[in-house]
């Protein structure tokens, strides 16, 4: 079986990662940060923003792929993916952006949990 629902989101949450990761690298280049955070509050909030969706993102991925591996349908499989996919991006570009948006990050947060906990309930073998 070919996993082409997990693909399409994976390829989603890598364009997201590697806009994080940018944000990371040119903001340590621009200051001169060669390690850790220089303690700069805003090299500190571009890093977490960057750690937490390699934390979430790869996890939410491996149980839609388990799903799809044992032949959940399409709908639930595309609506785990745009819960993580929309989650992880309101998430992401708040934090890493300084948009300040509380509502924002919560919500990216539940978005994040509700595709995880759904994601682990069709990986369920039965």
């Amino acid at each position: 079986m070919i996993a082409q629902i997990t693909g399409l989101y994976a390829a989603l949450l890598a364009i997201l990662f590697l806009i994080l990761s940018v944000r990371v690298i040119t903001y340590r280049r621009g200051q001169q940060i060669g390690l850790g955070d220089g303690d700069d509050p805003v090299m500190r909030q571009r890093i977490r923003a960057h750690g937490n969706f390699a934390e979430f993102a790869p996890f939410g991925l491996l149980l839609i792929l388990i799903a799809e591996l044992q032949g959940t349908g399409a709908l639930w499989l595309h609506l785990c993916g745009l819960l993580l996919v929309i989650g992880r991006t309101l998430h992401g570009v708040n934090f890493s952006f300084g948009l300040r948006q509380m509502g924002l990050r919560v919500g990216g947060m539940v978005l994040t949990f509700l595709a995880l906990a759904l994601a682990a309930i069709l990986a369920l073998p039965f």
